[in-house]
């Protein structure tokens, strides 16, 4: 007897099996999902080298491309080459990737090599100079506080009240918890060793991926095109190419930022001679790729090192970098970024303290390119749904709109309050006397031909 195969029962069947699969997976997600964290921990920290190595190839990615098509292709050019032969385009993709590791490296180097022997003196000299400029800042205080005696007296009772509180902290808390202090330093030096491992694990990767990145590209095309519809996949790769622009517009252009902002900080602290101008230049240049908060994170700790040392120095200190975040948040910012985010002011904010307060400073510093590609998605979702429905997509329209009614916008207009006309009349009473009464009445005008009430808006 002949089997007939019915593909019917064969999709009833993987139906019921993806149904079952799914309620086993929900199930366990539900009851083991401490473990299922765990894993999904252990996941992340062994393929922690891959991430590295595709982070780096894609910081590295605009160096290449500028190796390549502004060097090494014009003067193939120059030189007859064919440039659109396999084995040309290898080669010029090889010495790409070795000039570009090369620069970034050399750059990198020669920055340290300036900056670290510098930074490592300044906080010797702050350390062993330390003792003094307690002492000097205690003179200045004292010099202060004598001319005034009531805030002198407050100072005294707040230094008493929260000098014995301190005290109290380290003979309870800090000295008995020295054992779990040391643990959590030892484990930090190994977790940074570990993060150094896989950074250099990382760099082999991100050869690899900068030598077949088109390859690497076109695969994952391949891979949409074959899963989802056609327009479907075209959408995905649209909002890849936004979400890149959005990233690498952001993040290059906010260290180019960064950077020119630590070379006027030096110049502008060299200028008007405030100590220790290279270690306080670098601490606003790396914080500046912060935004928004990053400029305050930087000046606070040094506005408070170059008080201990000279307090004159730290009112000069404090409006210099007033008038440098002007600069940067009025000219150099926008001249150099843009609208590359396309947020307001509010959503920056939202961002960053949204990112930052789930994962810290790494959070800060990617959530606005972050938040930025999600509000890009939302508003592209609900355009698209807003044309289906044959109404505008501008912002402005809707502003003072009270309600829609047959694609005819209506502005809202407040329901007039009511007004209270006063009437007089004379009467002649009973007895032949004249008697006067005031009447209210509460009338309304409704001219208009449409009115919303406050509970319609």
């Amino acid at each position: 007897m002949k089997f007939h195969w019915d593909k019917k029962f064969f999709q009833w069947g993987l139906t019921a099996f993806f149904v079952f699969a799914a309620c086993l997976g929900l199930y366990y997600v539900v009851f083991h999902a401490s473990s299922l964290s765990d894993g999904f921990g252990k996941l992340i920290t062994i393929s922690m080298p891959i991430v590295d190595g595709l982070i780096l190839a894609y910081l590295m990615t605009p160096v290449l491309n500028g190796i390549e098509k502004k060097i090494l292709y014009p003067i193939c050019n120059t030189l007859a080459i064919d440039t659109d032969s396999p084995k040309a385009r290898k080669i010029i993709r090889g010495l790409s990737v070795i000039l570009t590791v090369f620069s970034v490296f050399f750059i990198l180097y020669e920055f340290f090599a300036m900056v670290i022997p510098q930074i490592i003196q300044s906080i010797q000299s702050i350390i062993l100079q330390f003792p003094s400029y307690v002492t000097q800042l205690s003179l200045w205080a004292e010099k202060l506080l004598a001319d005034n005696p009531e805030a002198e007296q407050l100072v005294l009772s707040l230094f008493d009240k929260y000098s014995s509180e301190l005290e109290n902290w380290l003979n309870s808390w800090v000295i008995p918890q020295m054992n779990s202090i040391l643990k959590v330093v030892s484990s930090s030096l190994i977790g940074i060793f570990k993060a150094m491992w896989n950074l250099v694990i990382g760099l082999i990767i991100s050869i690899y991926v900068l030598c077949s990145k088109e390859i690497f590209a076109g695969q994952g095309k391949k891979i949409l095109y074959a899963f989802f519809e056609t327009k479907t996949a075209n959408i995905i790769i649209h909002d890849l190419r936004f979400t890149h622009r959005a990233f690498s517009g952001f993040i290059s252009g906010k260290i180019l930022d960064s950077i020119i902002i630590g070379i006027l900080c030096f110049i502008g602290l060299n200028f008007i001679g405030t100590p220790y101008p290279v270690l306080i230049s670098v601490i606003i240049g790396v914080t500046n790729i912060i935004p928004f908060f990053g400029p305050y994170f930087g000046a606070v700790p040094s506005a408070l090192l170059i008080l201990m040392i000279e307090p004159i120095q730290c009112l000069y200190f404090v409006i210099f970098i007033l008038v440098l975040q002007q600069f940067d948040g009025n000219v150099l910012g926008p001249k150099i970024l843009g609208n590359s985010t396309g947020l307001s002011s509010f959503w920056v904010i939202f961002s960053i303290t949204l990112f930052g307060g789930l994962y810290g400073v790494l959070g800060m510093i990617i959530g606005v390119p972050v938040f930025a590609v999600f509000y890009a998605g939302i508003r592209t979702w609900i355009n698209r749904m807003l044309k289906k429905k044959h109404l505008p997509i501008q912002t402005q329209k809707y502003m003072n709109v009270g309600l829609i009614k047959n694609q005819e916008f209506i502005a809202y207009r407040p329901k007039p309050k009511p007004r209270k006309r006063k009437k007089s009349e004379k009467g002649i009473g009973t007895g032949g006397e004249e008697n006067s009464s005031e009447i209210l009445e509460e009338e309304t005008q409704d001219n208009d031909k449409f009115i919303l009430d406050d509970d319609d808006c």
